[in-house]
């Protein structure tokens, strides 16, 4: 059953799923900044996050190969319920974590959903650990460069601007801050944008027995995941945009430049080697260092605290959905 055309559908069905929920969820973190300092109103902003993260997504694929060949390996014998399952869990959870208000990673959950599938279907063996050093490492530099390089791009605004009145500094860097959301729409949609486009390119490779080394990815396939992502980005995801844009810390436009300008800037460098890093990561740590300059209290540690207890959760709940469903899908 799984490896006929009727259930090729379904995979990408559930697929097309995941994405809409990535833009749905996930691509509104990218101007959850510039919506909560009043830059830009609601609409527009998610009508410029959906034109620009359909435009990031055409702009390359190397995530895309890594998530299609460089975490689960083609020619282990997994078939298309890893993909499937993989998805599936991704659906679920991101669901469940937005109705809490609460952003996770689809990026980190597609992964681990993808290995508990897998993993459920040939064991441990079916996992490239080399590709797992990818998505580790990018989990660190997200972190780090979002808070690090958020923290001293605003310390260099307020020193380099010391002496200026408070009204002009908010002024100027309102106009800056609609150039850096739209930076960080185009990156989301290089780095996550690609992460579906891996997955139903790793779809097509099961279906039609490809070999690793044959691997590729299709326009076609670009162009259905990205206009997926354009078109949920529009439907807002307004809760997870709150959570970003005002819960962790109030932000001036100075802040929210920084905070976007180096989440934007880390995303499009790690997604140019191919490293799978998560968006909602990125923003939310750099957030936390652009509230932190003004003083750690500034930044609410609470919500804080839930945010990245969720980033934890996301692996373990995946790879357990995503095993579970590859369980019950019959063969």
């Amino acid at each position: 059953m799984t490896e006929s055309l009727a259930f090729l559908i379904v995979t990408f069905v559930i697929m097309i799923a995941f994405e809409a929920v990535n833009g749905w969820t996930d691509a509104p973190n990218s101007i959850a900044t510039v919506v909560s300092t009043r830059v830009m109103p609601p609409f527009a902003a998610v009508s410029m996050a959906a034109v620009l993260n359909l435009v990031g997504a055409l702009s390359g694929t190397a995530v895309a190969v890594t998530v299609g060949k460089g975490v689960v390996n083609i020619d282990s014998g997994i078939g298309l319920q890893t993909v499937a399952a993989g998805c599936l869990a991704v659906v679920c959870w991101s669901g469940l974590t937005a109705y809490w208000r609460i952003p996770t990673s689809e990026s980190h959950g597609l992964v681990a959903g993808l290995a508990g599938a897998a993993v459920q279907q040939v064991g441990f063996d079916a996992l490239i650990w080399h590709g797992w050093q990818k998505v580790f490492s990018g989990m660190g530099l997200s972190l780090l460069f979002g808070f690090g390089a958020a923290f001293a791009i605003v310390l260099m605004v307020l020193w380099l601007f010391r002496n200026a009145s408070p009204s002009g500094v908010r002024r100027n860097f309102g106009h800056a801050q609609i150039i850096s959301s739209a930076f960080m729409a185009w990156s989301h949609g290089t780095s996550d944008g690609q992460k579906a486009i891996g997955a139903m390119a790793l779809a097509l490779a099961l279906y039609d027995k490809t070999p690793a080394k044959d691997f590729s990815v299709p326009l076609w396939v670009i162009l259905l995941a990205a206009v997926t992502m354009g078109v949920s980005t529009m439907a807002g995801g307004w809760r997870i945009m709150k959570t970003l844009g005002t819960g962790i810390t109030h932000l001036e436009t100075y802040q929210g430049f920084g905070a976007e300008t180096a989440a934007a800037a880390t995303l499009a460098i790690t997604a140019r080697f191919g490293i799978p890093v998560s968006t909602t990561h990125t923003i939310g740590s750099a957030i936390m260092g652009a509230g932190a300059t003004r003083r750690l209290s500034a930044v609410r540690w609470g919500i804080a605290y839930n945010i990245v207890l969720a980033w934890v959760s996301t692996f373990p709940i995946c790879f357990g959905l995503g095993y579970l469903f590859s369980a019950v899908i019959p063969s």
